[in-house]
């Protein structure tokens, strides 16, 4: 096996990773504000934590290997609106558990990692089983763009998917299905 293929399967792997992780914390993070799933919250933070250091694990491989030439032909607006989604999806999933923890942190409820304790939760004293925010306009600032990320987020993979399927399916390009058996995410 060439380097080129080791480095190929990397960048398959972690963009796997982190697309699989990402949307299936979406979904439970969506769960959860809906139907106030308190029970979820301690993994949804654990688990996205675990998720960001595959993020910056690949955003470093991005950095340092480049984004691939495209596999298929494209318009000029193909390119440009490629290229806005990809460092969108690339950016938003650093954001995302960042101002995860921003939010829970500074409000007052603490996070950790499966019961190791990261940032403690700050109860208040007056009110059994209620926290004190450490930070009010960090706690908003984090809760307002962990919430806004999320929706662009999905609006930017479910582009990426649209864009996929239609090169595969709709412009009969096979040669995604090439590259994607050498590899080149």
């Amino acid at each position: 096996m060439s380097h080129k293929d080791i480095f190929n399967r990397i960048g398959r792997s972690l963009h796997w990773l982190v697309a699989i992780g990402f949307i299936a914390l979406s979904l439970v993070g969506i769960y959860m504000a809906n139907v106030e799933a308190w029970a979820l919250y301690p993994v949804h933070k654990s688990m996205g934590i675990l998720l960001l250091s595959a993020i910056l694990l690949r955003v470093c491989w991005r950095l340092w290997r480049g984004w691939p030439e495209s596999a298929v032909p494209q318009s000029r607006i193909e390119r440009m609106l490629a290229k806005i989604v990809h460092r969108l999806l690339l950016v938003g999933t650093v954001l995302m558990p960042v101002s995860g923890m921003f939010y829970s942190g500074a409000s007052g409820h603490g996070f950790g990692l499966f019961g190791w304790q990261l940032v403690a939760e700050n109860p208040d004293p007056q009110r059994p089983g209620q926290v004190l925010a450490y930070d009010d306009f960090w706690s908003a600032l984090g809760e307002q763009v962990h919430e806004i990320a999320g929706y662009l987020l999905v609006a930017a993979v479910l582009l990426h998917i649209a864009a996929a399927l239609k090169h595969q399916w709709i412009a009969k390009q096979t040669r995604l299905r090439q590259v994607n058996n050498r590899g080149s995410c």
